[in-house]
């Protein structure tokens, strides 16, 4: 196993826990006779001195100096590990040991913004976040929240005294620059998410201190907390790093930029954070090299366990954060793994080959099923462990509605072709040949798993296997074989060839080609072929797709928070989109584009109405319901085989618990707390 050292030194994995004492080290596996506190497996400091009647003094990894020299921009003398944590720390308990410090995390990523989310949630901390139990919203960044009763005003409480990477004041001024200056900023992103809006319209935060943040919404939005527990969107933005290149804050802004080289204030914040909410966004290191020694560093401060270092279009490297606001019950500070490194792999044979080789240490995104006998038989050579959990989502195909061939597009959007399309799929086999015989044969209904408002029967609307029905509604369109090759003319008589480009890290290219060969057999011609996930978005964003292919869904506590699957295009720039005319007709509020249906309205009526209203109640159930029977009568998207998907993790690498689902929606592994795995070698 493949091992970075830091300042050419090794790493020395010494116990945590015998640079702390005075408390007991409570885990997971052995609370010690510890009460569990307000929130599970963890303690604001306090409550954890009260519980365990002690005071918890602090450690910290032996190696933060020399860590902290690598991170460009910092101060050279750190301060004590008391003074560089909050006023109250986040208190963990690991799940099986206190851990040792050291080591570096070995990772895959596709490349430079595809197929990062897996690890990028492995360092990431939001406002909260979800527990193990996928139910439960738990502090993270904040140290507690409060609603009003109706909804519409969300509090957060921050800790007094936590800091940036760099050292300088976290402050609910942080998380009002976001919000005013980034997030509702169209010199910084073009359009505002649906998730910083409430049916539409913006929020306002007010800042009473420094330590309290109140969201006002315009209507009630209670799945805004879960959306701040699951999204890669970070509520707060370093105001006093990215407001110096601020225009609306700084008049000499883009005099300032203009001497680094750059056209103005807003060229520099996008080196930084680039032009939407991705926190993944390439670093002035890769895309201002050439400015990058007048910039103040070489990214952005932090909150999150990890900073970058390093990053070129090979990889990145990544060191830990000195001033991480988390400890465990023995008082160190954490994260114990003082390095992460990730290589950018885009094929996934040799993806697949470096994970047998045991050079990764975890990998779950773009893993498939189909993957997973490789995987599972080099299990005890290489020392590693390959769990098949449940994937949330669903691998679905899209007839592109809005399609640039205006006869294709007069095809893809009748419906009676949808239909055909969906009973022609052969979804038995395909469970049967791909996922082994462990999927469940299913229609996309947008939610995932079904809430108790969905009648089963939309489950299996128009998935049965029955091409006799499929030749039918063909025929019923006018679609013919008028040249006896086999394989059916649009019904102007025009060839048709339904090109099938994919991503291996959205479906699995087994997949993808028995679909093809069961569409083939009644008549419709298909093309194959596997691209790189940027090109596969890049081509969606250009409308130039006949058909889009990626795994679809989401529970229904981040729809509370989220309307992007029912709003077209139906999901963001990461996912799968469809009607991207429409898309252009919405935002321009008709004065481009093509006008969407009338079901395609009702829904966008319908999920702001549902997000403002309280789940569970009559009202609520009645618009979910509309929802899905809208959704999936209209086969938009068309579902497959729901199926498990493999988790890789290197032995070595410890309190790493079983994961409940293989999935992108609870945002990976943020639940997992990986910030208390460490390395074991």
């Amino acid at each position: 196993m493949r091992r970075i050292l830091y300042s050419g030194v090794a790493l020395v994995a010494m116990t945590a826990a015998s640079y702390a004492a005075g408390c007991p080290a409570v885990t997971v596996a052995d609370p010690m006779g510890v009460a569990a506190g307000k929130y599970p497996q963890q303690y604001e400091l306090s409550e954890f001195q009260k519980l365990a009647n002690c005071t918890l003094e602090f450690s910290e990894n032996p190696a933060i100096a020399e860590l902290n020299a690598r991170i460009r921009g910092n101060p050279t003398d750190l301060p004590p590990v008391a003074e560089r944590l909050p006023e109250e720390p986040l208190v963990v308990a690991p799940y099986d040991e206190i851990g040792k410090y050291g080591g570096t995390f070995d990772v895959l990523s596709n490349a430079t913004e595809a197929g990062t989310s897996d690890f990028l949630s492995v360092r990431h901390v939001n406002l909260v976040r979800f527990s193990d139990d996928l139910q439960t919203i738990v502090p993270d960044v904040a140290k507690d929240w409060s609603w009003n009763d109706d909804f519409t005003e969300l509090t957060f409480y921050l800790r007094k005294g936590h800091k940036w990477s760099d050292g300088k004041p976290f402050t609910s001024a942080d998380v009002k620059y976001w919000y005013d200056n980034l997030a509702l900023n169209p010199d910084v992103i073009a359009k505002p998410k649906d998730y910083v809006l409430v049916g539409g319209e913006r929020m306002t935060v007010e800042t009473p201190d420094e330590t309290t943040v109140v969201f006002k919404l315009p209507a009630p939005k209670p799945g805004l907390l879960a959306h701040f527990a699951s999204s890669y969107a970070q509520g707060f933005q370093p105001k006093h790093f990215l407001g110096r290149f601020d225009p609306k804050l700084n008049p000499d802004a883009d005099k300032l930029a203009q001497s680094m080289g750059f056209e103005n204030g807003y060229a520099v914040i996008s080196a930084y954070y680039g032009n939407s909410d991705w926190t993944d966004t390439a670093t002035p290191m890769l895309n201002s090299p050439d400015k990058l020694d007048k910039l103040p560093a070489n990214t952005m401060p932090t909150l999150e366990s990890h900073i970058l270092v390093a990053e070129s279009t090979e990889g990145r490297h990544l060191v830990a954060n000195p001033y991480y606001f988390m400890v465990d019950t023995a008082g160190n500070q954490l994260p114990y793994i003082s390095e992460q490194d990730e290589i950018f792999v885009n094929d996934n044979e040799v993806r697949i080959l470096k994970l047998v080789n045991a050079e990764v240490d975890y990998k779950a995104q773009s893993l498939q099923l189909p993957d997973a006998p490789l995987l599972l038989e080099n299990q005890e050579k290489g020392n590693y462990t390959v769990d098949l959990k449940p994937e949330i989502t669903i691998p679905t195909f899209a007839f592109n509605v809005t399609d640039e061939d205006l006869e294709k597009r007069k095809v893809f959007g009748d419906l009676r072709f949808r239909q055909a399309m969906s009973v022609a799929i052969n979804r038995a086999e395909i469970n049967e040949v791909a996922f082994f015989g462990l999927g469940e044969p299913k229609q996309y209904i947008g939610f995932s798993p079904a809430p108790s408002f969905v009648d089963p029967k939309w489950s299996q609307y128009m998935a049965q296997y029955d091409p006799d029905m499929a030749n039918k509604l063909l025929d019923e369109i006018g679609m013919k074989d008028l040249d006896g090759d086999g394989f059916r003319e649009l019904p102007n008589g025009d060839k048709l060839v339904v090109n099938l480009q994919f991503s291996t890290q959205g479906v699995a290219g087994q997949l993808v080609e028995l679909v093809g060969q069961n569409w083939a057999d009644v008549g419709i011609q298909t093309t194959v072929k596997e691209v790189t996930p940027d090109e596969y978005r890049s081509a969606q964003s250009s409308n130039q797709l006949d058909v889009m292919m990626w795994r679809k869904s989401q529970p229904l506590a981040i729809v509370m928070g989220n309307n992007e699957l029912w709003v077209p295009p139906y999901e963001n720039y990461f996912g799968l989109r469809n009607a991207m005319l429409w898309a252009e007709w919405v935002d321009s509020n008709g004065a481009s584009g093509v006008e969407p249906p009338a079901y395609a309205k009702q829904l966008i009526e319908d999920i702001n109405k549902f997000q403002s209203t309280q789940t569970g109640t009559p009202e609520s159930d009645a618009l979910g319901a509309r929802l899905v029977e809208n959704m999936t009568s209209n086969l938009l998207f068309i579902g497959t085989v729901q199926a498990p998907a493999p988790i890789y993790h290197n032995n070595n690498l410890k309190n790493f618990p079983e994961f409940k689902t293989q999935s992108y929606e609870y945002y990976r592994t943020t639940p997992y707390r990986p910030d208390q795995w460490f390395l074991d070698e």
